[in-house]
Formats: C-alpha cells, structure tokens, sequence
C-alpha cells in the first residue's frame, strides 16, 4: 500500500496513501438524487452541555445554568440530551449527576445519556452518575472508524472490533443501555461500517449513530450511508435497533443533513443550540426545531425559543448576530419601504397572521415574535406612518415628512429613540409655529 520516491531534498520518504484510499466518498456512492420522505419518528438530542462545550471560545456554564437549560428542552419538542462528559474530571462527574437529579426530581421529560470513549475509565462515571442519581443514563460510547483517523492511529480493524466489544459488553454487563458512535462514520468504508455496527448490536447496544464528525457529508452522501446501515442491521437481524445521526457545520450543511437522515431512516438526530462545537461547531437546534415545525414534521410550542437561545448565548458567551435566522434582533424587522408597505397594508386588512407571512418565511408569531417596522434611508411613506401609529402618535403627513427627512440624512436606520426625539422635536415646532400665529393675530 505504501510506496516510496525521492524526496525534493533528496532523501528517500514515504508516500502515504492517495486521499481516495483513506477517505470514504458518501457523496459520490450514486449519481445524487435526493428525496425528502417525512419519517415516521423524530428525537431531537440536545448536545449543547457537552459537544457543543468543546468550543475552543466557549465559556463553561455553571451547573445553575445547566439546570436552568435543561428545564427549557420538553417545550421545544426536545426529549432527549447529553448531559455532559462523565469521565472528564470529577467537576463534570457532579455536574452530571445534579442535572440526573434534576431530570428526576422536577420529573422533566428529558432522557439523558452521556458521552464516553470505549474505555471503562469512561464507562465507570456514568455507571457511577447512574447509580448515585437512580436515573438511566444512557452510555454513547465513541470509536474512529474511517480509514484516515486508522492509519494515524495505528489501528486496524480487528482492533476496533475487539475494543468495542470489550466497552458495549462491560456497560450492557453493568445494567447501561448503550449507543454505539463510530466516529468519522461519513468517511468510512461501508464493509467497515458494517462489521462494527453488526458487533456492536452483537455485545448488546440498542442505539448505533452516524456521526459527520468533520462536516464532510452532504444531504446525499447523509442518506447513502442511513440508508445503508438500516438495511444492513436489518438484514442481520438487528431491525429493531435504531440510528442517530450527529452532524457538524463544517461545510454549513448542518440542517439540511439533519433532514436528510430522518428521512432516510435516523430516528434521532444531534444538534446544538446557536449551532456552538468544535471548529465552526454542530447541527444547530434552534433553526432545527423551526423547520421541523414548518415542514409539518413535529408539533411545539416554540414561543420558549428566545429564551433557549439568550440563555446559550450568556452560558457559552457565544453573541446572537443582529441577522441570526429567527432570534436575531433584526429576523423580523425590515427598514425598506416596499416591504414595509407590504406589512402594513396587511396589518390594515385586520389579519395579523396575514402581516406575519406577507414577507417572511417564518411567521414572528411562532416564536412569541412580531413584525417590526422601523425607519432608514431607504424607507418610504409606509415606514414612518406605521411607526407613529404603533407609538402612538397621530400619523399626520407633517410628522411622516419630517422622520423621513432625517432617515434620509442618516448613515443608518433610526432607533426607536432616535425616531421619537425627531417627532417630538417636530411637534414642538409645530407648536411653537401655532402659538406664534395666535401671537400675531
């Protein structure tokens, strides 16, 4: 497999593998031809406490915060969640067991599990976590897979094989319900794949998942490889043993792919809130659960999502972006006149849900939101005689002149402040212009 030629300098070096021989294609298995299929069954795995804590730039939320997280999860249509690396440090050890106590005593629907390696130095905490809390936790018990993480490594597959049968075996022998992750998985070899799923479910995992650990998948390659592995466990038996799919940014596919598997055949798919991990980070959940909802694929009461979101962005110090999708303070406002006189004709048509959609995809009511109307230099009449109806000021042509006048002149569009101090100063005015007149006659 390796061959050797002479270096630039000279001297003799090994020439590693081509990339086609060390990494898997997905993509490439079948010309693309991608369908969406609303499946059946949909568990969303909230990753925020412990993959998305593996930020280079996040900060580390206190355990209060964690809890308090946790508690906005069942609202959202979130059932399912890693409560952090066990076998970290004995700071997370603690941390694991109050959110399982959590969970327990507030009764929150929440099935927790935890991240670990296919180490019994991993397995043990969250045995212990288990046991102290009374709660079940489930082991996600992770393995590289692709032949690229096995020539740095220096493994070879009987090794993997061994290694994760020894791990599946040991945790299902101590009462843990266990998940299989192969990492890499997108970039593995099918024949691979399936000798290490097929062992897994051997030693007793109920759970195998699909991880696009470094964002190399696209939707396609996404379903290729769902579609593979559950026909593959199916033809061995293993039917009844379900697939998650974990997906990463890398390539900004992150929510597309996470449709793509459920409707392949994942039943549980991995995401983060503000999209926060490793690199550029995971799939993310809030625009996840929104388009989930959209597509009919789930029903929730998404009006907690703001508060899901401002809590991670002060937990993590990760900033919401003014024209983040959704909860971005700019996700519902607009500043240009031809959209704006769009909402507010619809506004005077007596429907709010007509405003809503009139010129947005997402309607500002599905997450406790409203259209905002605000005005700039590119506004026009609409803009700033909606503004003074929603402020409760007479929408005279005067007042509507004079905003637009200093909206034109500005570099930016006018806060609310800003906006008021041009009213008030205009009234005053006008005030003054009409006692001057009395003064006269």
């Amino acid at each position: 497999m390796y061959e050797t030629n002479e270096s630039s300098s000279g001297s003799s070096a090994v020439r590693l593998p081509k990339l086609s021989e060390l990494v898997f294609d997905w993509n490439q298995v079948d010309p693309p031809s991608c369908s969406f299929e609303q499946p059946t069954k949909i568990i969303l795995n909230d990753e925020t406490l412990r993959d998305g804590l593996q930020s280079p730039s996040t900060l580390q939320p206190t355990v209060a915060q964690k809890q308090a997280f946790l508690r906005l999860l069942p609202a959202l249509g979130i059932h399912s969640a890693d409560i952090g690396y066990a076998g970290a440090s004995s700071s997370a050890l603690s941390d694991v067991i109050k959110l399982a106590e959590t969970i327990r005593d507030e009764q929150l629907s929440i099935e927790p599990n935890c991240a670990g390696r296919t180490h019994v130095a991993d397995i043990d905490p969250i045995l212990e976590a288990t046991q102290r809390s009374g709660v079940a936790i489930q082991a996600a018990l992770f393995l590289g897979s692709s032949p690229i993480r096995q020539l740095v490594e220096g493994w070879d597959l009987k090794h993997l094989e061994e290694t994760l049968t020894k791990a599946v075996s040991y945790a299902r022998n101590h009462g843990l319900d266990v998940m299989f992750v192969t990492e890499d998985t997108t970039r593995a070899r099918p024949e691979d794949l399936s000798r290490l799923y097929r062992a897994a479910a051997d030693a007793g995992a109920s759970r195998v998942c699909v991880s696009d650990t470094v964002g190399q998948a696209t939707p396609v390659g996404v379903q290729h490889v769902i579609s593979f592995l559950r026909q593959d466990l199916d033809e061995a038996g293993f039917s009844t043993i379900e697939i998650d799919f974990h997906g990463h940014r890398d390539r900004g596919l992150d929510l597309i792919n996470n449709l793509a598997a459920l409707s392949a055949g994942a039943t549980r798919v991995h995401a983060c809130a503000l999209g926060v991990g490793e690199r550029v980070g995971n799939a993310v959940m809030d625009t996840l659960v929104v388009n989930l909802v959209l597509l009919g694929w789930m029903e929730a009461d998404l009006t907690g999502l703001p508060a899901y979101c401002e809590l991670a962005s002060e937990m993590t110090g990760f900033p919401i972006a003014r024209n983040y999708p959704v909860v971005g303070a700019d996700a519902f406002a607009t500043s240009t006149g031809v959209h704006a006189a769009a909402v507010a004709k619809a506004y005077e048509k007596g429907e709010a849900w007509l405003a809503d959609r009139i010129y947005s995809a997402v309607p500002a009511g599905l997450v406790g939101k409203q259209q905002r109307i605000s005005v700039g230099p590119m506004s026009g009449r609409w803009n700033a005689l909606f503004w003074l109806r929603e402020h409760g000021y007479e929408e005279s042509s005067e007042l509507a002149s004079a905003i637009l006048d200093a909206a034109k002149r500005s570099a930016h569009v006018l806060d609310d402040e800003e906006t008021r101090a041009v009213v008030e100063s205009a009234l005053k005015e006008a005030a003054a212009k009409e006692e001057h007149k009395e003064t006269l006659v």
